[in-house]
């Protein structure tokens, strides 16, 4: 038995003879037995909308002996390709995952917000004398506790202690002095986390599974994808010798699982709800063999599936899907599809619950932290009746490391509604009306030739082309050979064709004009009615987006938070935050939103209202909807502080070389007419010039005054935050 970090190995000494080692094995594949019958109708959809993608009819069309045409229109085919580029449009506009880390609201062992204040004895003496009491006064932004000390502050900073506990002058809460530098050490957790994140993200190459996900989701109706798990990664490496020596490092990895190879608890609805989930591996030998380097598979039971011999057959669905199903395209009864065997292994990978019982005959050394458990978690993989890989689920909590979004939420399914499912019925209509304005445009298009043979004479060939010459019975009376026109009705149908092209339009909440097909009339005729239409025809699409941000970008983002929580020793990275998409955010146009962010800056700089405002945050989304390197084109606190002292710098030097014109002296004063020298009233109320800004008795401005320098210890920890600042 072998141990490491709770997550238990079966040692390689139980065999298939042993029935404790079988009990699991069976365990396993009932269960995959029983999520494959209860899928065999979702899988009879997804097939019927690959082929209307694809252009293919199935073996249950069946055709007359007059349709001769075998068009089929693939309608289906651009309404999904729209929808996915929008899709991606939207959720990649960036080129990034579309997911951030925030601080929660009030967030648990770190405070949101502190200041330091570097002319904080100087601003006081404007409000008030030194302030000898502990609890402060009201609106100095502290928030402490009768008996509180700056140690309790101290603690409450999180993994930025250690870079603040020794900057005087800290103080917990957002200044309130225009002097006063804020910053968020909740918030640079948040920062350090979502870039964490990120480039674990990026090293999966996260987008171009996205992509195939969201393609599934479009097409199928489920997008699945599976993460995070440990993978060792090899990065290439050569020694000074010039030798090959790779760095093996284990990362946390996320990839595209295909909806095909995906068998969840039939009695769930959802992935909160499975009480297991199994996915099916399709291995040449090779890559079978590759298993044994990953951590905590069984090389033995490896090498004795391998010399069982092959065992994956395909599924009913498979030779459809590589286009080998003889005579489907003709609508024949003749659907053989060649079940020869593949040389190919099929192993099974199943994470979910079993019994306690089942788990302990399997000689597993159950950890201290689940003795009370009636039911484990465990992951196993299952080829050729072996156990390749058995372990304690290793995730705290326990979960299932899959997510599955749906493209329209069936809520009585696991698997939601795909875009080719709600236009199946126009698909068929717009390929039968379409079939007949061919076979009526054939028949409309030639003469039907009408021939009395007692007017020929016999033996001769009754095929008509040009040239053609017939030779006549001698003395027979009348016309031989008649042309017979068929009426052309294709028109009506082409009617027909275009009534169900609309109905697809509104079956698949894909207008044609959203993708650039010309047509429109009416209203949409104007640059208005455009603008009125676009917007009617995005609610389907962002209902489709919120469906992933909800059940596959932050699902997977949790996940992904959790395990660097769990496994990341990086302290300076935790802290109490939550995961957000950010997909239905990206809906909105980039110009309407950096439009909207602009006018509220311009709000924003009225100096009564500039203090509500978090300009540091505003500049930061505006440039995010420029598609600019937010990282690039705004400076991080401490950098916005210096640049402010140089402006305050530049503009006290402008003034110095150009002092502003005396002004005009005032004229002498007049008594004014009616006016009573005694001053016992009756007089009028003289009128004088308002003081020059400058003069003595000008009104003075509350302005923020130049700031001086910060101290040094200051200036590298805000060096180390990247955001969230007033300077």
């Amino acid at each position: 038995m072998a141990k490491k970090k709770d997550t238990i190995v079966l040692d390689d000494k139980a065999g298939p003879d042993d029935d404790t080692y079988q009990s699991l094995v069976s365990y396993v594949e009932s269960r995959y037995s029983r999520a494959q019958d209860r899928r065999y109708s979702d899988e009879e959809r997804w097939l019927k909308a690959y082929r209307n993608y694809r252009g293919l009819y199935g073996p249950d069309v069946r055709f007359t002996e007059a349709e001769k045409s075998r068009v089929f229109i693939k309608v289906t085919k651009t309404k999904v390709l729209a929808s996915y580029g929008q899709l991606i449009e939207v959720l990649l506009s960036q080129s990034r995952f579309p997911l951030s880390i925030e601080p929660t609201t009030l967030p648990e062992g770190v405070v949101d917000t502190a200041n330091v204040d570097p002319k904080k004895e100087e601003a006081e003496e404007t409000v008030e004398k030194q302030i000898e009491s502990l609890y402060g006064y009201p609106g100095d932004g502290k928030d402490l506790q009768p008996g509180d000390t700056a140690a309790k502050l101290a603690e409450r900073l999180g993994p930025m202690k250690e870079d603040l506990e020794e900057i005087e002058g800290l103080e917990e809460g957002p200044g309130v002095t225009p002097s006063a530098v804020t910053f968020h050490p909740a918030q640079v957790a948040a920062k350090k986390m979502e870039k964490k994140i990120k480039d674990q993200l990026e090293e999966s190459a996260a987008t171009k599974h996205l992509r195939h996900t969201c393609f599934e989701a479009v097409l199928f109706g489920t997008g699945i994808m599976k993460g995070p798990f440990a993978f060792d990664k090899e990065y290439a490496n050569w020694t000074d010798d010039g030798e090959y020596d790779p760095i093996i490092k284990t990362v946390p990895k996320v990839e595209h699982v295909s909806v095909w190879d995906f068998y969840p608890d039939p009695d769930a609805y959802n992935m909160d709800e499975c009480n297991y989930t199994i996915e099916r591996h399709k291995y040449t030998r090779p890559q079978l063999r590759e298993l044994k380097k990953r951590p905590f598979f069984r090389s033995k039971s490896i090498e004795e599936a391998i010399k069982s011999g092959e065992n994956y057959s395909r599924s009913w669905w498979e030779d459809d899907l590589n286009d080998n199903v003889v005579g489907s395209n003709f609508g024949s009864d003749d659907t053989t599809t060649g079940n020869s065997g593949v040389e190919r292994y099929e192993v099974l990978e199943f994470w979910g619950t079993i019994d306690r019982k089942i788990a302990e005959s399997q000689d597993i050394d159950i950890p201290k932290s689940y003795k009370e458990d009636e039911d484990l978690q465990i992951n196993c993989w299952v080829c050729n009746g072996y156990v390749l890989r058995l372990v304690i689920n290793p995730f705290t909590p326990s979960r299932l490391p899959y997510v599955a979004s749906p493209y329209e939420l069936n809520p009585y399914s696991f698997f939601g509604i795909g875009l080719a499912e709600n236009m199946d019925d126009t698909q068929t209509l717009m390929n039968g009306f379409m079939r007949m304005a061919v076979d009526n445009a054939v028949l409309s298009g030639n003469l039907l030739i009408e021939v009395d043979e007692t007017n020929l004479a016999p033996g001769q060939d009754l095929n008509v082309y040009p040239g053609k010459v017939f030779r006549r019975q001698g003395g027979a009376p009348g016309q031989a050979i008649f042309g017979t026109k068929f009426p052309n009705v294709s028109s009506e149908n082409m009617l027909l064709f275009d009534k169900a092209r609309v109905l697809a339009d509104e079956s698949s909440g894909l207008p044609s004009f959203s993708y650039g097909q010309t047509g429109v009339q009416g209203t949409g005729r104007t640059a208005s009615g455009i603008s009125m239409l676009m917007g009617a025809a995005s609610n389907s699409i962002r209902t489709v987006v919120k469906n992933i941000d909800d059940y596959l970008i932050r699902p997977l983002g949790e996940a992904l938070y959790a395990w660097n929580m769990q496994f990341d020793f990086d302290t300076e990275i935790k802290g109490d935050l939550e995961v957000r998409a950010r997909g239905t955010e990206s809906f909105m146009k980039n110009e309407v939103r950096s439009q909207r962010l602009i006018s509220f800056l311009q709000i924003a700089s009225n100096p009564v209202l500039a203090p509500f405002a978090k300009f540091p945050y505003i500049m930061r989304e505006i440039a995010s909807t420029m598609d600019l390197d937010v990282d690039k084109v705004t400076n991080n606190p401490e950098e916005a502080f210096r640049q402010a002292l140089i402006l305050q710098q530049m503009q006290k030097q402008a003034m110095e070389d150009n002092p502003p014109p005396p002004a005009p002296p005032a004229p002498p004063p007049q008594a004014a007419v009616g006016q009573d020298p005694m001053g016992t009233g009756g007089g009028n109320i003289g009128i004088g010039q308002a003081p020059v800004p400058g003069e003595q008795g000008a009104p003075t401005g509350g302005g923020a005054q130049p700031q001086q320098q910060l101290p040094p210890e200051l200036m590298a920890m805000l060096q180390q935050a990247g955001g969230a600042g007033n300077a």
